[in-house]
């Protein structure tokens, strides 16, 4: 890894971690699922520097859509702006702090105390490919189906969550002038 390279690993690390943190010391749902999308991101970037381009864009593509459908899912069955809504994220506060704090001390003696294997013989030239061929090889249809029924769940779930659209506001052709809006005031008004 050259300077730069190291130099981002170590910033992208940095932002993980804070908005890692930062998913537990915000007030509300939807800020929370924002951080964890960034924290995540960051993670994915690291992954990209480290070479391993299929898993980093994969982590970055199922993180930002989980967080989209998630945030879809919250304003639909919450009925509101949950990023106005203040709450806490956590509960039982002692005991979570112990717990991760024990944890993290754990997974660190494992890793400095367990001793690696080393590398037998030598990879295959192209090592993204085969991981990916590996991981998504049976399981491509899988995806290719996935893919558009997720779409359509967030469509649905945008068409639920909108108790009035376009055409209530403008009428059938969208000429109506002006809007019939519930309530007075918007953009331009």
């Amino acid at each position: 890894m050259g300077v730069l390279s190291t130099v981002a690993f170590w910033v992208l690390a940095g932002v993980a971690v804070v908005f890692g943190a930062l998913v537990f010391r915000v007030d509300s749902m939807a800020r929370a699922t924002y951080c964890l999308a960034a924290s995540f991101v960051a993670v994915a970037v690291v992954l990209v520097l480290f070479r391993q381009d299929y898993l980093g864009v994969v982590t970055a593509l199922m993180m930002i859509m989980e967080m989209a459908i998630m945030a879809v899912y919250m304003v639909m069955f919450m009925g509101m702006n949950p990023a106005l809504m203040p709450m806490s994220m956590v509960h039982g506060r002692r005991t979570a702090l112990g717990l991760s704090v024990g944890l993290f001390v754990v997974l660190t003696v494992g890793v400095l105390l367990v001793p690696w294997p080393s590398r037998r013989g030598t990879p295959i030239a192209d090592v993204t490919r085969a991981l990916g061929e590996s991981i998504m090889g049976p399981k491509m249809l899988v995806m290719l189906t996935v893919s558009p029924v997720l779409f359509a769940t967030i469509v649905a779930a945008l068409v639920l969550a909108m108790p009035r659209g376009r055409y209530d506001r403008l009428g059938d052709d969208l000429r109506r002038r002006p809007p019939t809006d519930p309530q007075r005031g918007g953009v331009g008004r």
